[in-house]
């Protein structure tokens, strides 16, 4: 009777699945690697998803294995990242048709970052120490998604942990760290299943030891400032009309005429004149009339240099020093990838040319309402190293956006969970001000303390603390964490099979 328990959990473990069943399984993971993060927070669904992906993984053969990571990869980005469709069908004018074959060639594009990795991770590793290795290429696979054509780091699976017992390991080693932590966790499961109970220990400490790690990396750097964001909810449909130009002026005029003399900062989102700053100069002349020298505002705008180039700028009013100019775009919305082959795709569905130019991305931080701000636009909060770049020389953090292209999509409250863990990686509270929502204030753990509701003409006031001091993670950003990574492929890439066949052969005969 033992031996067909045996037999039986040995081929839970070793027999293979038909390749039907294998795709359906990675396709569930991704589904429920998204579930793991915003807006439905089941982050315990994490390390589930790295175990599914990673069971029987040594059974396949490196094409199966390719397949397996695409599958993954279509379930995570078709569910995950859904909100593009909502952008290209409902905000750029393209058909039902065209949005979703465009959707489609996007997810799959996605798919490849896991289907290449996993791809090779069979071809040239052997099952040595196999759960530290598949989570070691798991990062690498996050690692090559950051900064490949700019980079896409949506969905990187530690991001979930942002609520999870792990978090506090985001001060140490950012957001890869997280993802490190939280693949070896499935793996690592996946063995303790196969009646391997010494790998309890290994999760225990990966689990446990954050208990044991300072709450706060930073302090106080002065008095807080009462900031207000003003989300004016400008219908994107029409906003860069003439209509929509004239009922921006009207709606952000008015509203920060009401907050004048009351904060101590405000803020208006990302590009909230639709309108280059030298067409806007007049309007911000009087705006700055208006609050006088005593209150400082601070927007996002669109720039226009004497050679024609455009930025996407955050620039201030009142006492402001410096300016921003965003230096990672959006890929496909604010430039185009391999602009020579893929023009002609744009033209066919008749999309936009995006034609932004990127800043530089050694940009000192803003000098305003006696503290010192570092900046990331919409998208660039994505990216952990360019938040530590700037939280190095600033004691707040800000983020301005336009969130609006996502819709009623599960797009802003993914957007708000990762400008969450930019501000527990830095200890440094953050402010995020955006058209339609999420706006918010966060503090140096990454808790949200105050929040506007969504699709509504608003503002929000709150207070701010600027902090000091660096974080782990600020003084050193992402490389320790994908070196770890790194090395734990080492023994399955190293030789070592070799070396054992040499001493056999070498042994003296009787």
């Amino acid at each position: 009777m033992d031996s067909v328990k045996q037999e039986k959990r040995d081929s839970f473990f070793t027999g293979r699945l038909s390749p039907i069943v294998d795709c359906l399984v990675a396709l569930a993971a991704g589904v429920l690697t998204t579930l793991s993060a915003a807006p439905f927070f089941l982050w315990w669904l994490g390390p589930v998803a790295v175990a599914l992906v990673y069971w029987k993984i040594q059974t396949l053969t490196p094409a199966m294995a390719t397949l397996r990571g695409w599958c993954y990869g279509v379930g995570l980005f078709g569910s995950g990242t859904s909100w593009v469709f909502v952008a290209i069908h409902d905000f750029s004018g393209t058909g039902a048709l065209g949005a979703i074959l465009l959707t489609s060639l996007f997810v799959s594009a996605l798919a490849l970052f896991f289907a290449i990795p996993f791809g090779l991770y069979r071809r040239i590793t052997g099952p040595r120490l196999a759960f530290l290795s598949f989570a070691g290429v798991w990062v690498i696979s996050e690692w090559l998604r950051t900064w490949l054509f700019t980079g896409f780091p949506w969905l990187l699976l530690g991001t979930s942990q942002i609520d999870s017992p792990l978090a506090p390991w985001a001060p140490v080693g950012g957001v890869y760290l997280l993802s490190l932590f939280t693949a070896l966790t499935g793996t690592l499961g996946v063995e303790m299943l196969r009646r391997r109970w010494g790998c309890l220990v290994p999760i225990a400490v990966l689990w446990l030891v954050p208990f044991l790690l300072p709450t706060q990396w930073t302090t106080p750097a002065g008095d807080p400032v009462r900031v207000t964001l003003l989300q004016g909810n400008l219908d994107q449909r029409i906003k860069w009309s003439a209509k929509g130009q004239r009922e921006a002026i009207n709606i952000y005029t008015k509203m920060t005429q009401e907050q004048s003399g009351q904060t101590d900062l405000i803020v208006w989102p990302e590009a909230a004149l639709p309108m280059f700053e030298q067409e806007a100069q007049r309007i911000l002349e009087q705006v700055s009339s208006d609050l006088g020298p005593g209150t400082p505002l601070l927007t996002g705008i669109l720039q226009r240099d004497n050679e024609g180039r455009s930025y996407n700028s955050v620039i201030g009013l009142n006492n402001v020093q410096g300016q921003y100019q965003k230096a990672h775009l959006v890929p496909f919305g604010e430039y185009l990838p391999l602009e020579s082959l893929l023009a002609d795709t744009l033209a066919f569905f008749d999309l936009p040319a995006p034609g932004m130019a990127p800043g530089s991305d050694k940009q000192a931080p803003l000098h305003v309402a006696g503290t010192i701000i570092g900046n990331a636009i919409c998208y660039e909060i994505i990216f952990a190293d360019h938040v530590a770049r700037q939280a190095r020389n600033a004691e707040l953090l800000l983020t301005v956006s336009n969130d609006t292209w996502f819709g009623r999509s599960i797009g802003p409250l993914q957007h708000l969970q990762m400008a969450r863990l930019r501000a527990l990686e830095n200890g440094r509270h953050l402010i995020r001000a955006t058209s339609n929502g999420v706006t918010a204030m966060i503090d140096s753990q990454g808790h949200v303390t105050a929040r506007a509701p969504q699709f509504e003409q608003t503002s929000l006031t709150g207070e701010v603390t600027p902090m000091q001091g660096l974080t782990p993670f600020t003084r050193t950003g992402s490389w320790p964490a994908w070196i770890l990574a790194a090395l734990l492929m080492l023994p399955r890439l190293l030789p070592l099979n070799l070396f054992k066949q040499k001493r056999h052969t070498e042994r003296p005969q009787h």
